[in-house]
This record gives structure tokens, C-alpha cells and sequence, in this order.
């Protein structure tokens, strides 16, 4: 068998992509009010969007344990695979990738584990790269190898109603926080050496969205991409901004998807959010 790729919940395929690739996703978890559930399969975007808008919720995510790894891993090795390439969101929003490591050191060495430096879709196109190097016979550290230089090409850029969200979930400092949200502004983020920083400020929601098309055409820089427009219950929005970057890229666009964030991001972006994830392809 080929080698195995290996990704987190977080990475949000698109639909259409379902069963195109053969890669075996490990969830993580969602707790609201004390009551946890499996992202993907127990808890939806659309409770974590209502719990975010009642005084009286608290919503926290956690990581796979590690165990869950390990029980992932030994099933793909025992069924003939030669290895696994595990490819996870970055390690300074979760610690999914080290409860990843961790698993991968009680397996063995035929396991490799990738920290995308990312997530969502920036996640997703490094590891659909993995699992297309795996499906065309590569080796274990080929598809390791394809992991990691796929995610050193996206960029992660995106805009929320607010910074709070990310604030009480410690994925944003409170001085950014506070900057982010002076005067009202509307703040663009972006994913840098795998954190989330504030990119640029606007005034209106509107000028937000004109704004991140203009980062993602300068991020996309001279060569040809793939795009994904991330949502949370605004897939109008979505498809407004996806054709505004299409059209401004052209011909050098090859694969575009739309697709909503899952319910662990969106505990920590909350409603409003929008987002573009630009992957230069090599």
C-alpha cells in the first residue's frame, strides 16, 4: 500500500472533494456548556454560532488525545500501509500537532508528523498535496516532504466582526486584540510562522472585504493558484468574494473552492467571519 495521509478536522474540505482523496481525519472536540461533541460529527458550525450569541454559553475546544493517534495509526499500518504522514493545524493554535508527535513516538519512526503552520484550508491543500504524492507511489518522506513545502506556500488571510473570540481563547494577545478593535476598525488577519496576527484595519465591513481581496491577488503573487473562500453561514458573502478574486487572478486561477469553517474555528473567529486562503502552486 501506499503511504497514508493523516489530517485533523480543521482542515475543512470542500464537498465536492468528498471521497476524492483517501485521507483519514481525526476530530477534534467542541464543548458547549460542559457538553462535548466531535467536531464534524457531533457538533455543527451553526450551535457554535448560536451559543456564541447567548450571554449564558461557554464554548472551549481540546485537542485529540493522543491516544486517538495512535489507535488512527495502527489501523492504517496494520491494514498494509508503509507509513503514515500526519499533517496537522499549526502548533501555536492547538495542540493537536503534539498530541500527534506524541503518538507518533509510541508507534514508531514510520510515522512522521507535519505542522502546517495553519489551518483550515491552508491545512486542507498541504495535505490533499500529501495524499496526491502518497496515491502517485511516493515515499514516506516524499509525502512528508510534499506536506511541508505545500503548506510554506499558502497564505491565510481573514476578517472577523471581532476580536474577542480569539482573545478569550488566547489565540490572539490582548495587545492585538486591543489594537484590532481601536476605534472601531474592522480587522484582517493572517496566519504568520503560525500564529494570528492583525494584517490591516478598515472602517467599514465592506471596505474589509474589498480589502482582503486585494491581499489575496498580492499574495497570490506572479504564478498560478488555488483558492479557498471560508464562511460561517454567509455563503452568499462567500460567493461574492470568491468571484471578485477570480476575477482579478484570471487565467492563473486553477482550482476555487467554497467551503463553511467547521465548529472548532469557528468557536475561537465567531459569526461574521470571511476568509481567503491563497495557495501558490510550485
Amino acid at each position: 500500500m501506499p503511504v497514508a495521509v493523516v489530517t485533523d478536522s480543521t482542515a475543512y474540505f470542500p464537498p465536492e472533494l468528498s471521497g476524492t482523496y483517501d485521507l483519514t481525519v481525526v476530530p477534534l472536540t467542541v464543548v458547549i456548556n460542559g457538553d462535548e461533541g466531535l467536531e464534524g460529527q457531533e457538533i455543527s458550525p451553526a450551535e457554535v454560532a448560536r451559543a456564541l450569541g447567548g450571554r449564558r454559553f461557554a464554548v472551549s475546544t481540546s485537542r485529540p488525545a493522543p491516544g486517538q493517534f495512535v489507535a488512527a495509526y495502527h489501523k492504517l499500518l496494520d491494514s498494509g500501509a508503509d507509513g503514515v504522514v500526519s499533517v496537522h493545524l499549526s502548533s501555536r493554535l492547538s495542540g493537536t500537532y503534539d498530541a500527534a508527535v506524541l503518538a507518533a513516538g509510541e508507534v514508531g519512526p514510520q510515522v512522521q508528523v507535519v505542522d502546517s503552520g495553519t489551518t483550515g484550508m491552508g491545512l486542507g491543500f498541504a495535505a490533499l498535496a500529501a495524499a496526491s504524492t502518497a496515491r502517485a507511489g511516493g515515499t514516506l518522506e516524499q509525502v512528508r516532504r510534499s506536506a511541508a513545502d505545500n503548506a510554506a506556500q499558502v497564505s491565510t488571510l481573514f476578517y472577523v466582526d471581532t476580536l474577542e473570540h480569539l482573545r478569550r481563547g488566547g489565540r490572539i494577545g490582548a495587545a492585538s486584540a486591543l489594537l484590532g478593535t481601536a476605534l472601531s476598525v474592522k480587522p484582517i488577519l493572517h496566519v504568520v510562522d503560525g500564529s494570528i496576527v492583525v494584517r490591516d484595519k478598515v472602517r467599514t465591513a465592506g471596505r474589509a472585504l474589498a480589502r482582503l481581496v486585494d491581499l489575496a491577488v498580492e499574495a497570490a503573487g506572479t504564478g498560478d493558484v488555488d483558492i479557498a473562500v471560508h464562511h460561517l453561514g454567509s455563503a452568499d458573502r462567500a460567493r461574492s468574494l470568491a468571484d471578485a478574486v477570480s476575477m482579478r487572478l484570471g487565467d492563473r486561477l486553477r482550482d476555487c473552492y467554497i467551503t463553511e469553517i467547521g465548529a472548532v474555528v469557528a468557536a475561537h473567529v465567531g459569526p461574521g467571519v470571511a476568509g481567503v486562503v491563497v495557495h501558490r502552486r510550485g
